[in-house]
């Protein structure tokens, strides 16, 4: 049997976050965004040293930062059923506002948030289809607003 060179249940596209504690993160994920935790692989003092989560049909993988891996900030653009109540959760949870939710002019509804390992995360909502022309339009109209 051949191998598969995507193996199954994995996107394409895979965040890899570089974090100082794998464990926490994970935990953080599961408390906001109810993610499944599927891997986790440990140093020989116990550290997690590299972890998976799955959140919906996505997966994020991330690993503990050393000298030759400082970490390293990143944005994640996230959908979830319900924008408000994750950006509440977060920010519960000790996560710095960003931005409360807000209806934006692309059909979303989306909030921000930095967790405290320096992770900006955007959860967002989706609340109206927009056609293109539309979408030209507003962002042109909004433009004007800057």
């Amino acid at each position: 049997m051949a191998i598969k060179p995507i193996p199954d249940n994995y996107p394409r596209v895979i965040p890899y976050l570089i974090i100082q504690d794998v464990e926490k993160m994970q935990n953080f994920l599961k408390e906001v965004f109810n993610a499944r935790i599927t891997e986790n692989m440990a140093l020989p003092d116990g550290t997690v040293n590299h972890g998976e989560v799955r959140i919906g049909d996505s997966v994020i993988m991330m690993g503990k930062s050393n000298e030759n891996y400082p970490p390293k900030p990143s944005m994640i653009y996230i959908y979830v059923e319900d924008v408000d109540a994750v950006y509440k959760k977060a920010i519960s949870l000790g996560a710095k506002s960003v931005m409360e939710p807000a209806d934006m002019f692309y059909g979303d509804r989306n909030a921000g948030f930095v967790d405290d390992q320096g992770i900006s995360w955007w959860p967002a909502t989706h609340v109206e289809d927009i056609s293109a022309e539309e979408m030209e339009k507003r962002n042109a109209e909004r433009a004007k607003q800057r």
